[in-house]
């Protein structure tokens, strides 16, 4: 069964001088504000698109990875994720960095590496993602 997720925006004045609030409609989980300085600057207490996409992507690649780990046999106890999301100011998107650090018994470093790239490759966040340059480094605990 397809799952529809939906989140709204209300901007209000032009780019560089208006601002926003981004309101989490399926999950009720709140509204927050978002500015182009809080994008290309310092957040200063908002959110920004590039860090609403490194939250997607870090829970999603964690889904993915401890689905992965658990069907190899070696679930996880604790994987932390971190998604780093850079932004270039008339550029774009430019590169996603994840990196996980996991506590995952009776598997090695290897193993662990080996699942983790499986893990960035086939997560639904990784795909939608595709015309952006992903990197990862994995590590046990």
């Amino acid at each position: 069964m397809a799952t529809t997720r939906t989140a709204h925006t209300v901007w209000q004045g032009e780019l560089l001088t208006g601002s926003g609030e981004v309101t989490f409609d399926s999950s009720g989980i709140g509204t927050q504000p978002v500015s182009w300085p809080s994008r290309a600057e310092q957040a200063n207490g908002k959110t920004s698109p590039e860090e609403l996409i490194a939250a997607a992507h870090s829970s999603c690649f964690s889904m993915a990875l401890s689905h992965g780990l658990t069907g190899a046999g070696t679930p996880p106890t604790r994987l932390e994720t971190k998604a780093d999301v850079t932004f270039q100011p008339g550029e774009g998107i430019t590169g996603i960095h994840l990196s996980v650090r996991g506590e995952v018994p009776g598997i090695d470093e290897a193993a662990f590496i080996a699942a983790a790239e499986g893990a960035k490759k086939n997560c639904p966040v990784s795909q939608a993602l595709t015309g952006t340059t992903i990197t990862l480094s994995a590590e046990l605990a």
